[in-house]
């Protein structure tokens, strides 16, 4: 897989939301040696919802998790653990659902946890039609990428719901990527929530009377104990 900052880019590619998942989902399929199919995984009133998918696979797989309320990319939601499935047919977690994977032609999979800040939960799920399709390496690069998948999601949906309160957020492509890249980092330099680290970002911002885009720039490029000072 490449760097998790190419998450980021994908905000680049798209003009709305619903573009910029739709290439998510495909982004990490094709980035997984194995992976068939992606769902995207986001919970609604305590419940799993797919917002967008790649892959009839990834729709049979989600579905089946919902009607029985339990399953891994549920799990990883809401644990905020990544769940990895080597044989579906030798699982013994989650009641009924290992046997109805199987009858919808799910064989392996892997959920990564997604932190989306005010809107809850999420979960992003690879699926396979074999057994063993995914290795140790990308369970442990996903934890990276999956990271700044959260950050980014925050950026593209305030970027649809707070264009008038955030005007920074509107100014382009560049400014754009780099507030993404700049929650992302934080995110892992803090281990705090996207939400969390937007809001340093925005404090920052307010307190140094500068641009949002301004003080991501500086975040980005390494100098974020300038940036956050005061806290």
């Amino acid at each position: 897989m490449d760097s998790g900052s190419d998450v980021v880019r994908l905000l680049d590619r798209f003009e709305d939301v619903t573009g910029f998942l739709d290439g998510l989902v495909r982004w990490a399929v094709d980035r997984t040696p194995g992976a068939e199919a992606c769902g995207l995984t986001v919970e609604e009133a305590g419940r799993g919802v797919t917002v967008t998918y790649s892959g009839d696979l990834a729709a049979r797989g989600d579905e089946r998790q919902y009607e029985l309320d339990d399953g891994p990319c549920l799990q990883a939601l809401r644990t905020g653990e990544v769940v990895a499935v080597a044989d579906m047919a030798e699982e013994s977690r989650w009641g009924l659902y290992p046997e109805r994977a199987l009858e919808a032609g799910v064989h392996s999979s892997l959920s990564f946890p997604l932190s989306l800040g005010e809107r809850g939960r999420g979960a992003l799920n690879l699926y396979a039609s074999r057994p063993h399709a995914f290795t140790d390496a990308d369970g442990e690069a996903g934890r990276d990428w999956a990271g700044q998948a959260s950050g980014a999601m925050l950026v593209a949906w305030q970027m649809a719901e707070r264009a008038k309160a955030v005007g920074d957020l509107t100014q382009g492509m560049e400014t754009r990527q780099v507030i993404g890249q700049a929650v992302g980092l934080l995110m892992a330099q803090r281990r705090c929530t996207a939400d969390e680290a937007f809001d340093l970002l925005k404090g920052a911002s307010q307190r140094n009377n500068e641009k949002l885009r301004e003080v991501a720039a500086r975040m980005v490029a390494g100098h974020e104990s300038d940036v956050l000072a005061a806290r």
